[in-house]
């Protein structure tokens, strides 16, 4: 859960003041910034903390019952706030509220709006009905747009040196055990030059490191251009100046051409590192699964990306649990785990989603299966993952300073080219001279679990970038 941080110059003749709530995914938090620059334009005050706020947002995420319990919970904690008196309405946004709708205010109805994904830009003129009085409309619902919303003018929730840069919107992927097609709708590319345009308005605001998101980035442009042009928007922003690091993340399994991968190689900013879930390795049950990909092709892009990209990092995701799976189908997975090695790896239990193909497939499995099947997933990983570590003692490599550490005998915490915030590991740097946003050298000394420490080895605050090894 994150909120935003009140702005350094008070907004004196403020419409009202806000507390924002921002759960899920980085392509919600993108969706979130949107929102928060809008209403700050509009003269809306944003606090950290709800207690006082007029209005507390939730852009909440629906994609799993795990995340909407989490929202849920988000939920009823502001709606007490407002019964104490704390807070005059409660809106709700993003996902959950597009896949439930109007459904939502039958389980909390003191829900005071709730807005779909595609009514975000029209959050101000919710705010401005609610703390007027005017409480008719209390859902607000837009269908798909058929071009990709700006995401301009944003006041941003990750830190001043990083930011997620949206290249599209919606999928038209047919998994059968996901609902983001349901919640987000078909696929839309952001045109080229208007996710450049973006990109030079990160960094313009300090940002060194672009992180790419959509549901799928490797379709990027097939609908706009009629054919994937991923390539190309990684050849622009290569060359949006004042950006340091580009990482690739939510790349399918598909659509990976040679150019593509000799790209991801070549572009001098574009970090060895790739995002690409796989869920399932087994034939079967991918067809069931309905990836339209199969294992041998999986197996043969793995060694071309290998093959070509120096010092590559692969993070992949599985499903284990998923109606069907057999112990031989799972034992299967697992043995590729253990072959392939993959350096950054998440394991999700199958949770059942209403309204998803899977739920009519047989074979559903109980709950302590798919947690013991998890579990040992992990395992395999883990022994990995820490020899991956351990093998980075002793190098030298870039470093990105993300924050001040707790640590007393490491004042700084960063991530190497091998770590996306949030999802993969850190490096705890002792040295000097050191800010928030420096790309620094750091020498690694230790391996500690699924983190790094080191020491500061030498000093570039501007462009220093050479694929890993410094």
């Amino acid at each position: 859960m994150e909120s935003i941080v009140p702005l350094s110059t008070p907004i004196t003749d403020a419409r009202g003041s806000y507390c924002f709530v921002s759960l899920g995914c980085p392509k919600n938090l993108v969706d979130s910034e949107r929102m928060l620059g809008l209403l700050t334009v509009e003269g809306y005050l944003p606090q950290a903390e709800p207690e006082g706020a007029d209005v507390v947002i939730i852009n909440t995420c629906g994609f799993i019952e795990e995340a909407r319990k989490e929202s849920l919970s988000v939920i009823h904690k502001m709606i007490d706030l407002k019964h104490r008196g704390e807070t005059k309405a409660v809106v709700v946004s993003g996902c959950l509220a597009e896949r439930q709708r109007e459904a939502l205010f039958e389980e909390v109805p003191d829900i005071d709006a709730i807005v779909g994904v595609f009514g975000r830009e029209e959050i101000t003129k919710v705010c401005d009905r609610l703390l007027g009085g005017m409480q008719e409309q209390r859902a607000l619902f837009r269908p798909a747009p058929i071009r990709a919303f700006e995401d301009g003018a944003r006041l941003r929730l990750t830190p001043p040196h990083y930011a997620y840069l949206k290249i599209s919107e919606g999928c038209d992927r047919t998994c059968t055990f996901c609902a983001i097609p349901a919640m987000r709708g078909r696929h839309v590319t952001k045109p080229i030059e208007q996710v450049v345009a973006e990109a030079e308005e990160l960094s313009s605001d300090g940002v060194r490191e672009l992180i790419l998101v959509a549901q799928d980035t490797t379709y990027y442009g097939l609908d706009l251009y009629g054919e994937v042009r991923l390539t190309e928007l990684l050849g622009a922003l290569n060359a949006v100046s004042g950006i340091d690091w580009i990482r690739v993340m939510y790349a399918y399994p598909i659509h990976f051409s040679d150019e593509l991968i000799g790209v991801l190689g070549d572009c001098d900013k574009v970090v060895p590192y790739i995002d690409m879930p796989l869920q399932h390795v087994n034939d079967v049950v991918l067809r069931r699964m309905q990836r339209r990909v199969k294992r041998h092709e999986i197996e043969t892009l793995v060694h071309k990306l290998r093959s070509r990209i120096e010092d590559l990092v692969l993070r992949t995701t599985f499903i284990v649990g998923f109606p069907g799976e057999t112990d031989a189908q799972f034992r299967e997975l697992v043995d590729f785990v253990h072959d392939v090695r993959f350096e950054r790896l998440g394991c999700f239990t199958y949770s059942f989603e209403p309204g998803t193909p899977a739920t009519r497939l047989d074979g559903h499995l109980d709950e302590q299966v798919k947690q013991q099947r998890q579990e040992t997933l992990m395992t395999t990983q883990q022994h990995h993952a820490f020899e991956w570590n351990r093998k980075m003692v002793g190098r030298r490599v870039e470093v990105i300073i993300d924050a001040p550490s707790d640590n007393p005998d490491h004042a700084w915490v960063g991530r190497t080219w091998a770590d996306a915030p949030e999802i993969d590991g850190t490096v705890l740097v002792r040295g000097d001279g050191i800010q928030t946003g420096d790309i620094v050298s750091v020498e690694i000394q230790q391996a500690d679990n699924y983190d790094l420490r080191g020491t500061l080895a030498a000093f570039d605050s501007t462009v220093n970038n050479e694929k890993g090894n410094v």
